[in-house]
């Protein structure tokens, strides 16, 4: 019965120390849930920031966790492995406590072997008590930290894409600092945001220089295309004015004597004539596919019935040849030179090398989901099989008599591909030819 009393003292004094030891876990595990969901709060800012401020950004994330983990001076690192420097980029300090950003830069990687040595394994640096390092000379590792005042510290190797960058380190100056496995384990995932952070604000930089850069080929280009289409123009007009008095003299000429003149001197005038006029389609066709991307005019709404009424009136049709126009052809909306260039070009083609007594030349359209496909058939000559992708390369021609330039195709071809447009063509030698295109509803 004496000793009942001590072992109820015993059994209270057991609950009490369990109550303890519950109390310090539920501590612990309390500070680790603050330091996740501060590290949270902290990802949610890198993320929806944009960055334009970013030194503002990683300032304020180095004040909260190093005021969190009770260190007295955070800060961020980086190594220049060429150099075998390291030097310090960012740093936040406790009130009281003096910066040291200034006295740490190109600090020579020899004087911190061991730190570095763990970084390079993906280990921490941790150092309870500076006090117990080994005395190891001027340039020694407690030679660097105690004129800092540094009583505690540990760093985290910055890791990016497999390679060590750097380090974020926290000094204790006021009082020795301990650190749990769990808050290094923490530690380490400030420290891959940081580098993602850092890591973005850099892709965002490069995109940045890489749309200036863009931006600033894309003028000088358009003062380049501005410039090569006045160039054109003034050749063109340089080229042709010399072909007209040529034309203008020799047709002069020919009037004056034609009475006098037999025909073997004719023959050879009618040639120059010939060349000159081959000359200058050949410049106008030029000048043409060097502006078919460039053209000034505004685009509008095209009634194609309207157009195509235009086109057959600018043009020679022969009396042996019959043009027959479908009717109710769409509207469209665009650039009515362009639009006016493929018909041209093309009907041009079918009068050119029609080869029958009487020639028939038809156009019309169908309509296909999204855009309209227009065709241009003839009867004439036909071209064979082997020159269907090679016709619409420009100079080409199925031959070399006449006065065409050989631009014509190419300059359709350019047009209906400007247009986002796909062009072909079906044929068969004696019967005719059947050029199709395509052309969006909307542009």
């Amino acid at each position: 019965m004496k000793n009942q009393p001590l072992e109820t003292n015993s059994s209270l004094s057991g609950k009490q120390e369990n109550a303890i030891l519950q109390e310090e876990k539920d501590k612990i595990i309390e500070r680790q849930l603050r330091f996740q969901n501060l590290l949270i709060s902290i990802s949610t800012q890198y993320i929806n920031s944009d960055l334009s401020d970013i030194d503002t950004l990683i300032n304020d994330s180095l004040k909260q966790i190093g005021e969190f983990v009770s260190s007295d001076r955070s800060y961020i690192f980086s190594y220049d492995f060429e150099n075998r420097t390291c030097s310090n980029t960012y740093e936040w300090c406790s009130e009281g406590v003096e910066p040291e950003i200034d006295n740490l830069q190109n600090i020579p990687t020899d004087y911190i072997n061991q730190w570095l040595e763990a970084h390079q394994n993906g280990e921490a640096f941790y150092v309870e008590d500076v006090s117990l390092l080994p005395e190891d000379g001027e340039h020694g590792l407690r030679a660097i930290l105690e004129p800092q005042g540094i009583k505690s510290l540990i760093v985290i190797p910055k890791i990016k894409n497999n390679e060590l960058i750097g380090f974020v380190g926290f000094d204790s100056v006021q009082k020795i600092n301990k650190y749990t496995e769990n808050e290094k384990e923490i530690l380490f995932v400030f420290a891959n945001m940081l580098v993602n952070v850092i890591q973005r604000k850099e892709n965002e930089e490069h995109i940045k220089a890489q749309e200036e850069k863009k931006e600033e080929l894309l003028k000088n280009l358009s003062i380049q295309n501005q410039e090569l289409s006045e160039y054109a123009h003034v050749v063109s007009h340089d080229l042709k004015a010399p072909l007209i008095n040529i034309h203008t003299l020799i047709g002069w000429f020919m009037d004056d004597h034609k009475e006098t003149l037999g025909e073997e001197l004719l023959n050879p005038l009618n040639q120059v004539l010939f060349n000159v006029e081959r000359m200058d389609f050949l410049i106008k066709g030029i000048l043409d596919y060097s502006t078919i991307d460039r053209m000034e005019s505004q685009d509008a709404q095209i009634d194609f019935n309207v157009m195509l009424k235009e086109v057959l009136e600018t043009m020679l049709i022969p009396d042996t040849t019959t043009i027959k126009i479908q009717e109710n052809l769409p509207t469209l909306f665009g650039n009515a030179w362009r639009y006016k260039q493929i018909f041209q070009n093309l009907i041009q083609n079918a009068v050119r090398y029609s080869d029958k007594e009487q020639g028939n030349i038809e156009v019309g359209f169908v309509e296909k989901g999204d855009f309209y496909e227009f065709f241009v058939k003839d009867n004439g000559i036909g071209i064979k099989a082997d020159y269907f992708e090679r016709i619409f390369k420009i100079f080409t021609k199925l031959e070399s008599t006449g006065s065409s330039s050989g631009i014509g195709l190419s300059i359709v071809k350019k047009i209906v591909t400007f247009c986002k447009g796909s062009i072909w063509l079906e044929s068969e030698e004696g019967v005719g030819t059947t050029f199709y295109f395509t052309l969006l509803k909307t542009n």
